[in-house]
């Protein structure tokens, strides 16, 4: 039970997943002590699912905090949520078992989260995946750096040859302005040139594609490219599921409106003019993608690299 008196208060952030599913997995988690600087967890398992990468960044997080806390903690899993909030009081009544008599799935983990709880006063929420939350974001970069560890990024060798001009992304953001800033390192052979920009943006999600927008609007003519980003939301879109959004008039798979419709718009105008290959980077990232982090940031702080 928690101890008597005022409770210092959290917030956490936690997010995991595979790929495949199942498969290599990665966890991630982002603690906000009140009046304390973040701090980041992340974690892997060589064969695992999504649903027990969640819970397991749930109770590593619960598990760092050295005293009994008041604790908001947001998942994006559903999963994670209702069984933690609704289903689990009864799976202990009946022995873990379901209503339908079947033994719990990942008992061990809801075991072991039930009773990470137990120090804690928790209030759990959902939040909605790659909808713009920065630590939503951080913790889902975090779990990808896990997974990193145990499935080095292999996407790039998949692809075969690197073609001649490669480019390299990365963002920053600013909620409190509704300002994003992109970085791009471009190679072509012993070339390299860097770009930066800031405009107004809703998200971080926003700030990725404005990023490759501007890394295949800076080439001078129609190439074959293969471009790198930390985004799994920007690569799968743009190499999985723009060909869908565009079948179905900009419109998701559940009927529901293309969020950044404009900017996956003009991505996709953009890429049909070049060879386009896309590399999602996780764990150890490369000098290049630290370098656009770095000219994004840095344009972020200054006010004369905003577009008016």
């Amino acid at each position: 039970m928690p101890a008597p008196g005022p409770l210092p208060r959290v917030t956490i952030y936690t997010d995991g997943g595979c790929k495949p599913n199942p498969g290599p997995g990665g966890w991630g988690a982002v603690i906000l002590p009140a009046g304390d600087e973040p701090l980041e967890l992340h974690g892997s398992a060589p064969s695992t699912t999504n649903n027990r990468m969640e819970l397991l960044a749930a109770k590593e997080a619960l598990d760092h905090l050295a005293a009994p806390s008041r604790i908001d903690l947001y998942t994006d899993s559903t999963y994670v949520r209702n069984g933690i909030t609704r289903w689990i009081a009864g799976w202990r009544r009946k022995g873990w078992v379901t209503t339908t008599k079947q033994p719990v799935q990942n008992r061990d983990l809801w075991q072991a989260l039930d009773e990470s709880t137990r120090r804690h006063e928790i209030r759990w929420h959902w939040v909605e995946g790659h909808a713009g939350n920065h630590w939503n974001e951080r913790a889902h970069e975090l779990a990808s750096r896990g997974l990193g560890a145990v499935l080095p990024e292999a996407g790039a060798e998949a692809l075969g040859p690197a073609p001649g001009v490669q480019a390299f992304l990365g963002i920053a953001w600013s909620a409190k302005e509704g300002l994003g800033a992109w970085g791009v390192v471009l190679r072509f052979g012993e070339h390299q040139k860097t770009l930066a920009g800031v405009r107004p943006l809703d998200s971080p999600n926003a700030a990725h594609i404005l990023s490759a927008v501007e890394a295949l609007r800076a080439l001078q003519r129609p190439t074959a490219i293969r471009i790198h980003s930390v985004s799994d939301y920007l690569c799968d879109g743009a190499s999985r599921w723009v060909h869908g959004w565009k079948r179905r008039g900009w419109t998701t798979s559940q009927g529901d409106p293309v969020k950044n419709v404009d900017l996956w718009r003009a991505l996709d105008a953009h890429a049909s003019v070049t060879t386009t290959q896309w590399v999602t980077v996780s764990g150890d990232l490369p000098e290049e993608i630290e370098e656009a982090r770095r000219r994004a940031r840095e344009a972020l702080a200054d006010p004369a690299s905003r577009e008016p």
